[in-house]
This record gives structure tokens, sequence and C-alpha cells, in this order.
């Protein structure tokens, strides 16, 4: 039987009481402020941002022409690779309003502003590409700029920042007075200006893949937008497009629905195989970085081919032991997302001819050319110590000159002359200073003319044989 004592011991006192009212209403403050800071609802006007998306969608008179300035602004600024000038004119692009509307009808069911997007982004695309195809034909700058090559690839980030840009500005248009920096931002960031430019770019030079792998970028760029636009508006329930034909209604919804899943399915893979790209490219960094090390021997070069699988790396220095290659090969294959690449180690040492063609074509020539650079300053003073030296060495040798044996044995070979001389002429160009031994003769009035000039050239070889210049000047007195 329970003493009075022990039934004090349960009992819940007022502290404990108050205690749990607190914590109660501390979590209901955290559950009301986290609502308050996520919700978007309460601020958004659906009927403002549906009508504010489909004045956009419009494309005819000030639309093209700005369409037209900012491609050619576009195209200037990637062929000259300023970044500066590529963002002034993705902020006066009208791209982003058709994509942005293609999310939006197959969310509420609107056939006819689908159509309408689609015809215009259409339009938009033809117009760009052709506008840019026509700078870069026309213009005598088609150098590849840094600027164009990074649009010629997709890559993980790019369909990231898609997605991300796209769900940023869809919030942003349906907010009760639409957030126009925002907007701006995303314009920027999603970057369907240069894309297309880089398209025209490809075709004006005839490079196909060029062409194709920014079509590509831009395509992953407006359907992840119009994808973020999709959800979005689902989200926040849009309201759909009435018709009142119920058999028009529930064909238009099946339409929306095949469009949607034809949307989600094709970008859902996508970004699995570009995740799992960029995880391999990043994953082969970092095994060349840490694994692939050898007392005397460094990776000049190494590449990586996702589809192939292969990993190639290139060595200088001390020849590395098959056994350590084996090592290599064995630490790849613990590697998760590298199990089942092929490592191919090339290394200085290796004479084989394919080994020779490698280093002479895609190694030799990177590595001669950043010597170059990076040591030209290096190079231009060697060379004018050597300069200086060889005129140093050439003077040496005009005062060593055995003038009096030459003398002798000119007399004896050419006993037609009379006086002989030797003196030493310096010149320079205001580069450099040069000294050139220059040799006078002086022939007897009965040697004819044809045999002096003769007996000269004959002179002047033989000593320049003999004395071992490069140069040598023999003339005759007049």
């Amino acid at each position: 039987m329970a003493t009075s004592e022990d039934n004090n011991n349960i009992k819940v006192t007022p502290n404990d009481e108050e205690f749990d009212n607190v914590k109660l209403n501390t979590w209901q403050s955290i559950k009301q402020f986290l609502s308050e800071l996520f919700d978007i609802r309460a601020d958004t006007d659906r009927d403002a941002t549906i009508e504010a998306v489909k004045k956009d969608i419009s494309f005819k008179g000030h639309t093209a022409w700005i369409l037209i300035f900012s491609i050619f602004v576009a195209s200037i600024g990637l062929n000259v690779s300023s970044t500066a000038v590529v963002i002034g004119a993705m902020l006066i692009s009208p791209l982003m309003g058709p994509i942005v509307g293609i999310g939006l009808s197959v969310a509420i069911n609107d056939v006819d502003t689908l159509k309408r997007s689609l015809i215009n982004l259409g339009v938009m695309v033809f117009l760009s590409v052709l506008t840019a195809f026509l700078y870069f034909k026309l213009s005598p700058l088609t150098e590849e700029t840094p600027e164009l090559i990074a649009r010629t690839y997709p890559t993980i980030l790019d369909v990231l920042i898609a997605i991300f840009g796209g769900l940023g500005l869809i919030v942003a248009k349906t907010k009760s007075g639409t957030i126009a920096s925002v907007i701006f931002g995303v314009a920027i960031a999603t970057a369907l200006m240069p894309p297309l430019c880089t398209v025209g770019y490809g075709l004006a030079i005839g490079n196909a893949s060029y062409a194709g792998g920014a079509l590509y970028l831009f395509s992953i760029n407006a359907v992840f937008i119009a994808l973020a636009t999709f959800i979005v508006s689902k989200l926040l329930r849009f309201p759909l497009v009435r018709y009142a034909n119920s058999k028009r209604r529930k064909r238009t919804a099946q339409i929306a629905s095949l469009i949607a899943i034809a949307v989600i399915i094709p970008s859902v893979w996508l970004f699995i195989k570009l995740l799992d790209q960029q995880v391999f490219e990043n994953k082969t960094k970092e095994f060349v970085k840490t694994v692939i090390k050898y007392e005397g021997t460094e990776v000049v070069k190494f590449t990586q081919d996702y589809k192939t699988k292969n990993i190639d790396v290139y060595l200088i220095g001390r020849p590395v032991p098959q056994g350590k290659i084996n090592d290599w090969l064995a630490e790849l294959e613990d590697i998760e997302n590298l199990k089942g690449s092929r490592l191919r180690i090339y290394q200085g040492a290796d004479q084989s001819g394919e080994m020779a063609a490698k280093l002479s074509g895609q190694i030799k020539a990177g590595i001669l050319e950043d010597l170059y650079v990076k040591n030209e300053q290096i190079i231009q003073n060697k060379e004018e110590q050597i300069r200086f030296l060889e005129n140093e060495i050439a003077l040496l040798k005009v005062q060593n000159v055995p003038f009096k044996e030459l003398s002798e044995e000119i007399k004896i070979n050419y006993d037609e002359i009379e006086t002989f001389s030797f003196s030493n002429k310096i010149t320079t160009n205001f580069k450099s200073i040069d000294t050139l031994p220059v040799i006078n003769v002086r022939w007897k009035e009965n040697v004819p003319t044809a045999k002096r000039q003769e007996n000269i050239k004959k002179i002047e070889a033989w000593l320049k044989f003999k004395m071992k210049f490069d140069t040598l000047h023999v003339s005759e007195y007049p």
C-alpha cells in the first residue's frame, strides 16, 4: 500500500506544468516563424502572374529588334572575350519570356498559350542563330576565345544553375510587385544568349561540334527553366484553364500531362548522366593528384574520357617500373566511381610509336609553348649575351691574326700582288656591334681585271678556311 510520501513523489508540480507550457509555446512560435519565413502563397498574385507571363511571350516589333541588338552585343562580347559585354547583352535579351510561358501553360492546361510560347521561342532561336551566324561570317575576327569555348559543352553546374535560376525567376514573378532585380540576375546566371551566339559561331566556321554542343547547352537551360516554372506553378496551385467542352478539357489535361512527363523524365535522366560525368572527372583528377606519384617523375598532362572510361597519364622523368603501375591500377579499381576505367601510362623514356606520336603531338607542343611563354624574356637575354660573346670572339680572332705569316704565304701564291694589308671594320645596326675583318690588296699594273677578280675570290675563300672566319671581306685598292 502506497504511503502519502510516495503519492507526493509522483505528483506534477506547478513548475513542471509551466515548463511544459513554455516548451509548447516555443515550438509553436518556431513553427509559425518558419511558416511565415518560407510561405509564399500569401503574397502570390496568381492572376497578375499569368497575365505578366503571357505578355512577355509576345515577339514582334520592339521585342524583335531588342533581340537582334542583344545578339549582336553578345556576339561582340564573345568575340573579344569580354564578360561585361556579354552580361549587358543578357540583361536586354527577351528570350526568357516564351520559356517561362511554356512551363506555365503546361501547368495550367493552357494549350493556346503553349502554342504561342513554342512558336515564339522557335522564331526567337532561329533569328538569334541567324544574326550570330551573319556576324561571325562577315567579321574578320573568328578566333576561338575562352568565352566562346566555355559555351560549347554542358556540365552539371549548368543544369543546377538552370534549375535554381528558373525557380528564382518564377518565384519572383509570382510575388505581388515583381522583383525586377531577381529577374535580371536570373537572366545573367542562366546565360541563354551566349549559347545561341556560339551556335551561330560554330555554323559560321563550319564546326558542327561547337554548334551542336552550344545548342545542347541552350536546350538544357530552356528545359530546366520551364520545368522549374511548371513545378512552382503546381505547388502554388495556379488555377487551371476551364473549357466549356468537357472533352476538350480532358484532352487538354492529357496533352499537358504527357508534355510534363516528356520533359521531366529526360530531364532527370540528363541530370543523373551529367552528375555521373562530373563525379567521374573529379575523381579522376583526385586520383591522378594523390596516387600517381613516383620519385623523380612528374605528371605533365592527363586526360579523361567519360564515354570510353579511358584515363591517359603522361609522365616525364625517371621510368616508372611496371610493379608500381600495377599498384596504381589496383588502387584505381578500389575507387567506386572509377571501376572499369582503363588507365594508360605514357612515359618519356618509352620510344614506342604510340608514345612518340603522343609526345610529338599532344604533349610536346603544349610543353614547348608553355616554356616559351614563361621564359621568353630569359631567352631574349640569353640571345643578347650570345651575340655579345660572338662579337668578343670575333674581336679576339682578329687581334690574334698572324699577319706576317699570311703576307709571306700570299706572296708565294700570288706574286702579282704589290701590297697586302689587314684591318678591322667595326659596324653597328644600333642593336649590336660587329667587327668585320677586311683584307686589301694592290695588284701590279699589268694584271688583267678579270684575273684580279678571280684571284680575290680565291683569296677570300682561302683566308676564311685558314683563319676560321665566318665573315671576311677582300677588296683591292683603287
